[in-house]
């Protein structure tokens, strides 16, 4: 696990420690970024559930897209989504507490004019004069029923000292204290000193949701941790996804281009909509082009979808049955199998000919088409790799995810061996575990034949400067001939994964239950 703190230049990864057994995970994560009616402002928050969406960022909203995607990534067996939302210059609502001398001003911390908070101010229990309990409600904006509260007790608004009010609400996750508290405590609405008002204060001013996303909101901050940048709190990530910035507009090629960037370093899927302006599958090969975008790390479709008479991606579908894959088969199986369809009533909003499907495939486009049960499947299995990215594990979208996966278990399990003293201990170590993890996935039906090998600084001249280790890996899958061959290379800076170029056939050998 990674935790950064921009603010302070700090960030602390928690390391496997060594000979623990690499962790193979049948659950896949996905992370939306979008538009929503309510919500914490660039938190990835994970939901299991569209209810639990609904809860934390609220209902369909004529204005984002981000409820219609997650509906849609969970009816196609998803099962863990980040939800991150982006606003453009959306406003928190701010609650006035008064007080002898000014007033306590709050602000919401979730912006939009759906935050529905009230503050309460009591004195019980209270024996310093200077102090007060504050309470801080949210509400429903469905029926006014309370959906959370907080508590801070026995504060006081003089700064420097241990029970200031601003330190305390540092914590909370509803509200944030406007730079100048008052003098003197605020009013009691509570209890025996009370005045004779509402128990409650409202808010004073209501939030805005502000104008329209653009694709800079999508990017966000590397230094701030917002956007596609907040998702470096993270730590396992598969597939990223951005729904429509509106109902009327797609992300934009800047955010597209950032955001498979991104995927590209973390070892994820970067899952891309078609637009809707591409009327066949020659504008679509077309419009493939213009955009200049050819990555393995991006998986994308042709046409867009019809349900209920409406238009609409079908890249959260994608994304959920992707995960759905994951959990029942392994990232090695493919979508165009009984069982992985899109939902009932959908239908595609172009027809595409078995000659356009070709097409379509030879430019890195996944075609749906109606499978042998009569409902739509994503058909091809293919990454956006183009030109000279050309080969198995890039090429074809399962070896593509099966190889990231395969990386991201070795690296986070084997990062314990930059720090060893005894390199050639560590090299030796880092092939066994390796090669349990190997053993375990020949077991699940999905290799049927494996090598690694760990050179040390003193095998591999470049790693010296900084004591690295090379982790090689070649395996032969049970549904490919062709041989995935990769090699990690773990250094104190960070490790890189590359293609690799020689694979020693001769030294493969049987896992799993071919072992036997």
């Amino acid at each position: 696990m990674t935790v950064s703190d921009p603010d302070r230049g700090i960030t602390v990864t928690e390391i496997s420690p060594m000979d623990q057994p690499i962790r193979w995970s049948s659950t896949s994560t996905a992370a939306f970024i979008g538009r929503s009616l309510r919500g914490p402002l660039d938190t990835p928050v994970l939901v299991e559930s569209i209810g639990a969406f609904t809860r934390r960022f609220g209902g369909r909203w004529k204005r984002g897209s981000l409820f219609d995607a997650a509906e849609q990534f969970f009816l196609h067996g998803g099962q863990r989504l980040y939800v991150v939302r982006v606003a453009n210059n959306a406003t928190g609502a701010t609650l006035e507490l008064p007080a002898p001398y000014g007033v306590l001003r709050l602000c919401a911390l979730a912006p939009g004019t759906s935050e529905v908070l009230r503050a309460a101010v009591d004195y019980d229990g209270i024996d310093d004069p200077a102090q007060f309990n504050l309470t801080i409600q949210r509400l429903s904006p469905e029926n006014r029923f309370v959906i959370d509260q907080e508590i801070f007790s026995g504060v006081s608004c003089n700064s420097g000292t241990a029970d200031f009010v601003g330190d305390a609400l540092i914590k909370s996750r509803l509200v944030e204290m406007s730079p100048a508290p008052p003098s003197g405590k605020p009013y009691a609405t509570m209890g025996p000193a009370a005045e004779a008002r509402a128990p409650y204060i409202l808010a004073a001013t209501r939030g805005s949701d502000g104008a329209d996303l653009c694709d800079y909101d999508l990017v966000g901050s590397a230094q701030r941790g917002t956007g596609l940048f907040s998702l470096e709190a993270v730590e396992d990530l598969d597939i990223i996804y951005l729904p429509p910035r509106s109902p009327q507009h797609d992300a934009g090629p800047a955010a597209l281009l950032a955001a498979e960037v991104y995927c590209r370093r973390r070892g994820a899927m970067l899952v891309m909509d078609p637009s809707s302006a591409w009327r066949d599958a020659q504008a679509a090969v077309n419009g493939i082009e213009e955009t200049g975008l050819a990555s393995a790390h991006i998986v994308t479709y042709f046409p867009r979808l019809i349900e209920a008479k409406n238009e609409h991606p079908a890249g959260a579908a994608v994304a959920g049955l992707l995960c759905k894959l994951d959990a029942l088969r392994g990232p090695w199986g493919s979508l165009a199998t009984e069982g992985y369809t899109f939902g009932r009533g959908m239908r595609p909003a172009r027809d595409v000919s078995e000659a356009e499907k070709q097409l379509l495939l030879r430019h890195g486009v996944n075609p749906i088409s109606v499978g042998i049960d009569g409902r739509l499947t994503l058909a091809g299995g293919v990454t956006l790799a183009r030109d000279g990215q050309l080969n198995v594990i890039n090429s074809s979208l399962a070896t593509k995810r099966f190889a990231l996966k395969i990386a991201r278990s070795v690296e986070r399990a084997t990062r314990w061996a930059v720090f060893e003293q005894d390199r050639a201990l560590a090299a030796d170590r880092v092939e066994r575990q390796v090669e349990e993890l190997l053993h375990e996935l020949g077991q699940r039906g999905a290799i049927r034949a494996a090598f690694v090998r760990c050179e040390t600084h003193h095998d591999t001249p470049h790693l010296d400067s900084e004591r690295g280790l090379a982790v090689m890996l070649v395996l032969q899958t049970r549904t490919d001939p062709e041989l995935i061959s990769l090699t990690l290379y773990q250094t104190a800076s960070g490790c890189r994964v590359a293609s690799t170029a020689f694979a020693p056939v001769d030294e493969l050998h049987a896992v799993g239950s071919d072992a036997a």
